[in-house]
Order: structure tokens, then sequence, then C-alpha cells
């Protein structure tokens, strides 16, 4: 029988016995959350995490008596060390509802009146009212409510992040440089109004800073129910501004919305957390670009990329992590590719001399259909097989599903200018997209080290919310001449994208070297928001470029060519080792020069080894 006591901050004081075998060790962590019974009779009990312990090394224990009392100091403290992260979703549901001006304002206004004011905007909600047997069920129901349905706000732009658990009384104006988020967490999330209240600022030059706000002038209502009836988790609802006083509409307002629900069918743990752990090192780590580097690169690798092959060329040649691109074919099997498409050849009849390519999304075929695949790109020599034609080596496949690759750092492809890249319309329900893809890492990753990045930021709030083990990476364009300016306000810079990675708790970003050589000071404002910082791009597989982004504290570079720029290392190393080994010679000879005479052999090592190194 074991007596744990614990202090929290506040000096509230937990108590808690329990019984484990005597003799044995034990490890535990403290958390704080709620206990819920559930609503059905002999139900499970479900359990709401909302900050726990994530210390590198557990709470232990090794009773050898009967009785044993532990008074082991506050929560969050351990060795000297605070480590609290924030939970997960276990078995809630969380909603998000957001309002930005990614495209154009998010509220048009179509009366005349008010054509010219601005607005503060208040979400308010409730749970819809049902019929109950009884007084006591409905009391039970409320309470329940209650308890488990939280609202959120978040404010993101270039200068920082706001969190808040509450909001003013006439709620929050909208700018045009800020990402204005409502966090919704419910046990009960299809049955929520959610109403927005509308504010009138008046712009007019008699209005004094400081006066009072007018009261509501209208509002906006969605039911949660929407969600479920849509059938998508994550879109744009467009909802009408209503007169508080009449049926009239002042306007409507655009609202994006994002619905995470836990991974089905697996519970995540406390044994481990790595979602804000990272060792600070001498050296930045250097990442395979898909392996040993893309095969649409300028010196393209002889090894096709996201195969096998590429993946252990790679870790041959000193590659400390690789990337590579996940995705679901239509059977719903992770396979690892970049593009949404792939092209598909035909022959025509009577001529051996041309064909025709058929564009075909990745997500149309069978993972059977895309093993039997043969890929080639435009820049190939279009070639035709014979039947006898030796298959390619398993290793150097394209499509290698996600099971068997051993390795590690895994990006999901992004969407571009508000449509998706490839020309797809859809894709798969993100849910479910993010379930597969987590779960076959849950249970099949080990002791390797994973960390998510993704392209789209709603992923990585996605796999944050949804898990509680592995890291995340928020992948950026920022300011870019190269590619073309995504819509989402959150990846349009390198400093907005650090105010995300820190608002959603993300251990860190993945920088485009393009924006990150341009303004250098970047790495260390991010690293002093502890953040930690990769970077990426064409830009990267110049040697100047990355020896400038290693000076500068980069703690991770992707690029391709890792095979050229091991070798090249190796050669310097062998250099450095023989002008140490001429330097100790020389010096030992001067050493037994009487009195230490003729110093020009001294003067001569130090210019040799400056030149050699």
């Amino acid at each position: 029988m074991i007596s744990a006591l614990m202090f929290v901050a506040t000096g509230t004081l937990w108590k808690r016995i329990i019984s484990v075998p005597r003799g044995a060790v034990s490890t535990y962590r403290y958390f704080k959350g709620h206990f819920l019974e559930s609503k059905s009779a002999g139900g499970p009990c479900q359990v709401i995490v909302t900050k726990w312990e994530t210390h590198q090394q557990p709470r232990l224990m090794s009773p050898t008596e009967s009785h044993l009392d532990i008074d082991n100091g506050q929560f969050g403290f351990h060795n000297g060390l605070e480590c609290v992260d924030s939970g997960w979703l276990t078995c809630q549901t969380e909603i998000r509802l957001r309002l930005h001006y990614s495209k154009t304002s998010p509220v048009s206004i179509t009366k005349k009146k008010y054509k010219k004011s601005r607005f503060r905007i208040k979400l308010t909600l409730e749970g819809v009212e049902e019929e109950e047997d009884d007084e006591e069920q409905e009391q039970s129901a409320v309470a329940w409510h209650k308890m488990t349905t939280t609202l959120e706000t978040s404010m993101i732009s270039g200068d920082g992040y706001k969190s808040r658990h509450s909001q003013p009384e006439c709620g929050y104006a909208l700018e045009a440089s800020q990402w204005t988020e409502y966090v919704i967490h419910s046990m009960d999330p299809d049955n929520l109004e959610l109403t927005f209240d509308f504010f009138e600022e008046d712009m007019g030059e008699h209005v004094v800073p400081g006066d009072a706000h007018p009261g509501t002038v209208g509002t906006a209502c969605l039911l949660s129910s929407f969600f479920v009836e849509s059938g998508k988790d994550t879109g744009v609802v467009t909802l009408p501004i209503m007169k508080r006083n009449s049926r009239q509409t002042l306007g409507k307002v655009r609202v994006d919305y994002l619905v995470i629900r836990p991974i089905e069918g697996l519970q995540c743990d406390m044994s481990s957390s790595f979602t804000k752990y990272w060792r600070k090192r001498s050296a930045p780590l250097d990442v395979g670009h898909r392996g040993a580097g893309s095969t649409h690169a300028a010196k393209h690798t002889k090894v096709r990329e996201n195969t096998i092959a590429s993946f252990k060329s790679a870790a041959n040649h000193g590659a400390a992590y690789v990337e590579f691109d996940v995705h679901l074919s239509k059977d719903c099997v992770p396979i690892v590719y970049h593009d949404l498409t792939c092209c598909i050849s035909t022959k025509k009849k009577g001529d051996k001399l041309s064909l025709d390519l058929f564009e075909v999304p990745v997500k149309d075929l069978t993972y059977d259909q895309l093993q039997q695949l043969k890929v080639e790109y435009a820049w190939f020599t279009p070639s035709f097989l014979d039947d006898d034609e030796e298959e390619e080596v398993d290793e150097h496949q394209p499509f290698p599903s996600f099971s068997q690759v051993d390795n590690l750092l895994v990006g999901v492809t992004a969407v571009e200018d508000g449509s998706w890249e490839g020309n797809l319309s859809s894709y798969f329900n993100m849910n479910l997209f993010l379930d597969i893809i987590l779960t076959c890492v849950l249970q099949r990753a080990g002791k390797r080290r994973i960390v998510f990045s993704c392209f789209d930021p709603d992923v990585c709030t996605m796999v944050r919310q949804k898990q509680n083990k592995y890291p995340i990476l928020f992948l950026t364009q920022g300011i870019s001449e190269i590619y073309p300016e995504l819509m989402d306000i959150r990846c349009r810079t390198t400093q907005i994208a650090m105010s995300f990675a820190q608002s959603e708790n993300l251990l860190g970003i993945s920088a485009h070297t393009e924006e990150l050589l341009q303004n250098l000071e970047h790495i260390r404002e991010a690293q002093s928001k502890g953040l930690v910082v990769f970077c990426w791009g064409d830009l990267n597989n110049d040697h100047d470029n990355r020896t400038k982004l290693r000076e500068q504290g980069i703690d991770g570079l992707i690029y391709d060519r890792l095979k050229s720029t091991c070798a090249s290392l190796k050669c310097t190393c062998a250099r450095l080792e023989s002008t140490c080994a001429r330097l100790e010679s020389l010096l030992f000879y001067s050493k037994t020069r009487l009195n230490g005479e003729d110093p020009p052999y001294l003067a001569q090592c130090a210019v040799f080894s400056s030149q050699e190194a």
C-alpha cells in the first residue's frame, strides 16, 4: 500500500493511496485532468488530460515495506527540472472556428449604414436543449456539458500570438494581418449552438479613443450538427448576419472551420514524450531530402527518390534523418511518394515510338496497382520494356509502403493558393488520413526518433492534438521569389510561422532557406522563443550556404547529394589528419633543436595549417 503526497504550484495538496507490487520498480507521472463517468450504465470511464509531466525520465518507486509514504514535491517539477505539456485528445473533440483575411475580409456588409463600420466579434456557445425524462437527468446533462466544454481564443500575427480563455465583453476586432481562432473542446461536439455577436465600432471622427463600445448590432448562428451533416471535417461556411431586433440581414461572415477527433481505436499513454524535447548539438543534423536526394534536382541522384534504396544510401552517407512524403492509396495503405499525382503512359496500336501520358491521382490507385507501375520522369528518354525484361530491384521501386520504411522525418504535401496541389479538388478526410498514418507510426516505430512536418498548418495542429509522443515542425515557405505566395496567412512569412508554432506548442519550424539567407537573424530569433529551426530548399545544396547556416546555429539542414557532401568531408578530414601528422613531426623536430632555435619551422606550420584547413 503506497500513500503518495504532492503539492501543486498553487499550494493544493494531492493525496492518493494505491497498491503496487512490493519490490518491483514502478514508473509514474502526475497529470491534471477530469475523470468522467460513462453516461451509460456500466460504460468505461473517460479521462481528459489537460496538463501532464513530460520529463524524459518518469518518477520511480520501488517499495520494500508494506506501507510507504511518498512526498515528492510539486506537480511538473522532478529532479530540479520543470517539464509540463498540454494534453491531447483522448475522448473529446476539438472544433476550431477561424476568421481571417487570407483572401478577403471575412465580414461582408450589405447595409449602407454600416458600410464604413468596423466590428468587434465575440463567440458564445451553448448546448442545444434536449428533452429529458426527469429533472435529475437534465441537471446531470448540464453539469456534463459545462465540465467538458471549453472555449479558448487565439490570435496570431507576425508580431507574436495571444491565447485567452476569456473574451472582452464586446469581443475582439478583426485585423488584416491577424489570424483569429476560437478553439472549442467538447464531449458533445454535435450538439452545440455557436453564436457570433457583432459590435459596431464607429469609425467617425467624433469617436474618441477609449469611448465605450455600442451594443450588439447583429448575430450569426451556427449549429455544430452542420459538420456531421456536411460530412466534412474542414471547410468554409458562410453565415448571414441578422439584425438583433428584426429579420433583416446586415451582411454575411465567412467562417473557416476545422474539426479534430481523437484517433479511433488507439490510445496514447504517458510512457514517453518528445513533442518538445530536443537535445542541442554542436553541429546541425544532416537530413537526406527524400532519401539521398530529389530525382528532379539539377544534379539529380542516380538512386530514385523516396525509395528504400534512397533511404539506405542517405543513411550510409551520414544522414541523421531522412525526409520523405506520405500519401494514402485508394485502399488506405500509407505509401511513400512525393507528388499527389503520377503519369501513366499508354502505347498506341501499331506505333511503338509514341505514347500518351495520363495524369492520375495517387489516391485513385490501390497499393497493388501502384506496385505494378514503372515510373519515369519527363527528362528520361522514353523506353519500352520487352516482356522478359527484369523488374527493378524491390528497394529501387517507387511507392514503398510506409510500413516498409524504417526512418524518420515525415512530410505531408500541402495545399497551395487555395487549391489542391496537382489540381486535385478533394482528398481523403483529414482525420481518417492522419489516423491511419499515426496508427502505423505509433505501432511500428519502436524506439526510432520520428519528426513530423507539413506545409499545411492545420495538419500540424491535428498531429499535435491527436498524439503526445512525436514532435512536429511547421514547414514554411515564407517570402519567396521562387514559389507563388500561399493563401494561408500563417504560411506567408517566417515570422508568422514562428508565432503559429508557438501558439500550437510545436517543436519548431522548417524554414525556406531563401528567406533565411536574407534574414539570418530569424534563426536566433526563433531559437530565443524556444523553437527548433530546420531549413529546406535547393539553396541548401550549395556548400557555402550550408556553411553560413551552420555558423548561425541552425539545428538541421535538409538537402540533396549527401553522398558527395560526405565524400568531400572525408577528403577534408584526410587532409586535416595529414596536416596534424606533419605538424606533430615538425613540432617534435623543433623541440629537439638546441634552445628551440630555427623558429621559421613553426611559422611555416601555422601558414600550412591555415591553408590546408
